[in-house]
């Protein structure tokens, strides 16, 4: 771990990035930038690039730990976190990286999160972020849902997610409003709803503070040279499945859904997809660049979680769809994290056309991948983080090595971590961007 700084060094040391990056390339950030922008987009586009890209994606909390700053500097100390970000990227050099930043801790305790625990709010400041599944919307709200899915989202959803917004329960039906201001005036006079006003104004301002500090990443990665991969604001459209399950359900929920109400199950999912496709804004092309929308099943529909039967009949039918619409909104490029095993689902991929989609895989066989999909998919992963976590420099590079022989082959890979890290051994990233300069030149 690098030696503990404090917040004031690690700002000062911000500006002097720059130069020094400048001075060790003998190239501007703009020509570092360039050069790593073109190997990543030509290795998406299975186009052989000079060498083998590589990626760290999701390190926002590895960027604390190796700074020496808690990992609550991610949610509370967004000024301390971009220098460790920074730092973190001008010290080991990949080609560019993916997600950045977190939310606003002080948001989270203002809405009265009852989804997320995070690290200094609560949860000790280095145990990393946390989810406590729960059903949000119960077994037998489907009618609820299905009849009005705006209605549900205020009435039911809302204040049982968070705690400041719980008096929104007393609303009458969304489509009733405009007959009922009268007892409507009256509830927003009541003090449960003045506190529900002041939680609201107390988080709008924190979001508000919380924005301007962090700034735009890409563009603050792009001055020190660091292109990004990952798609901005989610653009395209995404799949229901995960997010149905994680947000409303649980994961238990929507087992025991497919088999006492299968049909119920479509029917939301479905619901979900059409609204989503409806609402999608069309993809914005810059000159020369690829547009790079999003449309992923990243967690829960991999091979531990489902059956290929039950993958077939409540997942790829919406999956498939969501990736049709972002192509139809005009992306060149779907990129799609696909956590978990995926050996049972490979196939599916290649009805799409060749070079559209990058799929960042973790545990998949990705070797098996690189031989079913490796004519048409841009294959990016999949360096285990317990080997980046409890590896030696050695163990990883002789991993790393072996995937740029086998995936690299002929183009149309990217070296990247399987998932998201919070504590990975610094040597170990280290190795990672070592091998694609030692073995990935083609």
């Amino acid at each position: 771990m690098a030696a503990v700084k404090s917040r004031k060094e690690l700002i000062e040391e911000e500006k002097r990035l720059k130069e020094e990056i400048e001075k060790k390339h003998g190239k501007t950030v703009e020509e570092l930038y360039r050069e790593r922008e073109k190997r990543i987009f030509d290795a998406m586009q299975l186009k052989v690039p000079d060498r083998v890209p590589i990626v760290f994606f999701d390190v926002p909390l590895l960027a604390c730990r190796y700074s020496g700053l808690p990992y609550s500097a991610a949610y509370y100390d967004a000024l301390a976190w971009k220098a460790a970000f920074k730092k973190l990227f001008a010290d080991l050099e990949p080609d560019g990286w993916a997600v950045a930043g977190r939310e606003s801790g002080a948001v989270l305790e203002a809405t009265g999160s009852n989804f997320a625990r995070w690290p200094g709010g609560t949860l000790p400041p280095n145990v990393g972020n946390q989810v406590v599944e729960q059903e949000f919307m119960k077994g037998d709200e489907y009618d609820l849902f299905l009849a009005d899915p705006s209605d549900f989202i205020v009435r039911f959803w809302l204040p049982r997610v968070y705690s400041s917004l719980r008096p929104l329960a007393k609303l009458p039906p969304l489509m009733s409003l405009g007959n009922n201001m009268a007892a409507v005036s009256m509830l927003c006079a009541s003090e449960e709803f003045a506190q529900l006003a002041r939680a609201m104004k107390r988080a709008g301002k924190e979001a508000t503070k919380w924005e301007h500090e962090m700034g735009r990443m890409d563009m603050k990665m792009a001055s020190l040279g660091f292109p990004s991969t990952w798609p901005p604001a989610f653009g395209g459209v995404q799949p229901p499945f995960s997010d149905f399950s994680n947000n409303f359900r649980t994961y238990r929920g929507v087992v025991l859904d497919m088999f006492r109400q299968p049909e119920k199950l479509k029917d939301a999912l479905n619901k979900i997809l059409e609204y989503r496709i409806a609402t999608a804004r069309p993809a914005v092309k810059k000159e020369g660049q690829p547009a790079i929308g999003t449309s992923g099943e990243p967690h829960r529909v991999s091979d531990e979680f489902m059956s290929l039967k039950q993958f077939e009949e409540f997942v790829w039918p919406y999956w498939k769809r969501s990736i049709e619409a972002t192509f139809n909104l005009g992306y060149d490029i779907v990129w799609m994290f696909c956590e978990g095993r995926r050996d049972n689902q490979l196939e599916y991929f290649t009805g799409f056309p060749k070079g559209r989609l990058v799929i960042l895989f973790e545990r998949t066989d990705i070797f098996r991948a690189k031989e079913i999909l490796g004519e048409k998919v841009c294959l990016m992963g999949n360096v285990p983080l317990n080997l980046l976590q409890l590896g030696s420099p050695q163990d990883v590079e002789e991993y790393c090595r072996k995937l740029i022989k086998v995936c690299g082959k002929g183009g149309g890979f990217i070296l990247a971590n399987g998932g998201g890290i919070y504590d990975a051994k610094p040597e170990n990233m280290r190795a990672m961007v070592d091998s694609v300069k030692k073995y990935g030149w083609y």
